[in-house]
C-alpha cells in the first residue's frame, strides 16, 4: 500500500499507540522518518528508535515511546506542511511552539533539525511539524 505523506502518516502511527497506552510502534523505514525521529528523540520526547524488518521482509522503524506519570510526554502532534499545501518559513518567521516550550521540526538545505537548531544555524526551510 502506497502513503501518500509518509512523515504525516508516522505521526499519526505514534499518535494513535499513545493515545492506547502502548509502549512501541512500528512504521515502514526511510530516511526521512529516521531523521524526525532523530529530532524528537534530541528533545526527549521519545526513548528511542531502531530498525527491524517485518515478517514479510521489509524495513521498519520500532519507536519506544516515553511516558510521564502514566501519561504521554508528547501531548499535541501536528502537520504543519502537507503534500497538498506546503509551508515555508524564513529563519526569522519559523513559528516557536507554545512560546518555546514545544519544538517545530523544520526541513533546512542543513538537514532536518528543530526550530532551535535552525535559527542557531541561520537557515529556514519547510515547516514539518510541531510537537508540544
Amino acid at each position: 500500500m502506497s502513503v501518500n505523506d509518509p512523515i504525516g502518516d508516522m505521526l499519526t502511527r505514534i499518535r494513535n499507540s499513545q493515545m492506547r497506552g502502548k509502549s512501541t510502534v512500528r512504521t515502514p523505514a526511510s530516511k526521512v522518518r529516521a531523521w524526525v525521529l532523530d529530532v524528537l528523540l534530541e528533545e526527549g520526547y521519545i526513548r528511542g528508535y531502531e530498525k527491524k524488518t517485518s515478517a514479510a521482509g521489509h524495513p521498519e522503524l520500532e519507536i519506544s515511546l516515553k511516558y510521564y506519570d502514566g501519561e504521554p510526554v508528547i501531548r499535541e502532534l501536528r502537520r504543519v506542511s502537507k503534500p497538498g499545501r506546503r509551508v515555508y518559513s524564513g529563519v526569522k518567521e519559523i513559528p516557536q511552539v507554545r512560546q518555546g516550550l514545544g519544538v517545530a521540526i523544520v526541513s533546512t538545505p542543513k538537514g532536518i533539525m528543530s526550530d532551535a537548531q535552525a535559527r542557531a544555524a541561520n537557515v529556514g526551510g519547510e515547516v514539518l511539524c510541531t510537537i508540544f
